[in-house]
This record gives C-alpha cells, sequence and structure tokens, in this order.
C-alpha cells in the first residue's frame, strides 16, 4: 500500500492505531515483527507488557512510532504504589506511554477520591509521559463512565479510554460518544476491545476516538488498502 495515497482509508487510519499484542505466549520474534509493521503503517505506538519495553523502544527510536506499556492490568485492582511503581520503571526503560487501568472497585462503591488519586499518582510517576486510563465501561454504569471520565481529566490524564480487551465487553460507540461528550475535545479518547475491522476503526474516530487499540491493525489497514474513504472527524 502506498502510506502517500491519501484518498484511501489507511493513512485516515493509521496515525490512530495502537498496535497491540498483549498474549502472554507472545516471543520476542513476535514483538519484533510488531514492531516491524507499526513502522511500515505509521501506527501511533506499539503497546506491551512492560517486560519487552527496553527492546520495543530500542527499535522504535527515530521512527516516530511511540512505545507504550500498560499499568495494574487488567483488572486495576493493584494498590496505587504498585501502578507507579510499574509507570516509573515503564518510563526509565523507556515508554512514552503508560495505559493504566482504573481503580474499577472504587469507582463502583462510589469512592471517587480513591480513584482519582490513584490516576494522579500514575500520571505524577510518568513524568509527563501520556498517561490513558482504561475505564473497563463494560463493568460501569453510563452515570459510573462520566464520574471516572471526570475524576480522570481532573487527576491529569491525557486519555480516557474503553476497555482493556480482557473483560467484559469491549469499546462501543455510544460509549465512545460518552466519553468525548464528558472530556469535550482537550482530552483523548481511546477506544479499545473488539476493534477488529475498517468498520469498526472508523466507527470509533466518527464517534470521537482519537486512538484505537487493536491487534488487528495489519488486516484493518490491508482492508483499507482496498477502500475509498474520507479521515474520520477526530484525526
Amino acid at each position: 500500500m502506498n502510506r502517500n495515497d491519501t484518498t484511501s482509508a489507511g493513512p485516515a487510519i493509521a496515525p490512530l492505531i495502537d498496535h497491540t499484542i498483549l498474549k502472554p505466549e507472545a516471543r520476542r520474534a513476535d514483538i519484533e515483527r510488531t514492531c516491524a509493521e507499526a513502522v511500515q503503517f505509521g501506527f501511533a505506538a506499539v503497546c506491551v507488557y512492560a517486560a519487552w519495553v527496553p527492546l520495543v523502544a530500542g527499535r522504535l527510536r527515530g521512527t516516530g512510532v511511540r512505545t507504550c506499556t500498560v499499568a495494574g492490568f487488567p483488572h486495576g485492582a493493584a494498590t496505587t504504589a504498585s501502578k507507579a511503581f510499574e509507570a516509573a520503571e515503564a518510563v526509565q526503560s523507556g515508554a512514552d506511554e503508560v495505559d493504566m487501568v482504573l481503580a474499577v472497585h472504587a469507582v463502583r462503591d462510589g469512592d471517587l477520591r480513591r480513584a482519582e488519586d490513584d490516576v494522579r499518582a500514575v500520571v505524577k510517576a510518568a513524568g509527563g509521559r501520556t498517561v490513558k486510563v482504561i475505564l473497563e465501561t463494560g463493568l460501569l454504569t453510563d452515570t459510573e463512565k462520566v464520574a471516572a471520565c471526570r475524576l480522570c481529566v481532573a487527576a491529569g490524564a491525557a486519555f480516557v479510554k474503553t476497555s482493556t480487551g480482557m473483560g467484559a465487553g469491549g469499546a462501543t460507540v455510544a460509549d465512545v460518544r460518552l466519553m468525548r461528550a464528558t472530556v469535550g475535545p482537550g482530552v483523548g479518547v481511546k477506544a479499545s476491545g473488539g476493534i477488529r475491522t475498517l468498520a469498526d476503526a472508523m466507527a470509533m474516530a466518527e464517534a470521537g476516538a482519537n486512538r484505537l487499540g487493536t491487534s488487528a491493525g495489519v488486516a484493518i489497514m490491508a482492508e483499507a488498502a482496498t477502500k475509498q474513504t474520507t479521515a474520520p472527524k477526530w484525526q
């Protein structure tokens, strides 16, 4: 595919994709291939477990593709101190971005201060790097989703994110719209969980997502190469 072909869907979608490989069975060759694919297509980032951050950061250095990792993953039930440590260690190892999991249990209990402090500690530990907070929207009511978005913004998060992809449900257009309406234009919205086709990706982008977490990025780009479309609203 010609990455300079501005009439195809590829250039519209590629810069939004966090090319994700969070399979526990992944080996070094899988991680290296994922990095090469991200560079080839011009994806936003490669998202891996922390153990792979030094390798990924080295492979991506100078390419413009960011190194992303996770903290408190996948349940968000780790202590605040451990999440903050994960973030600080990851940044020291070369991570540009940290996708942390919200203290979902605290939000469900109505303890929003605890959840906000949890996010704030990770933001501080990340030392200015991008922090995206995974809400695990499939476990929350709409009222809880709004409250979670607001506390994330108050705590200094750069993005709110729908799902881990390993919990109940995944990204939905309705959730992305709700999150975008809540955080406004100044905070990112990342849709993740179940995004496997070009139609999925375009729908999330049109709903307000400006980052897409998916392990199907290459398949989406292959599909995009055969179709003509305009850039999504939130690129």
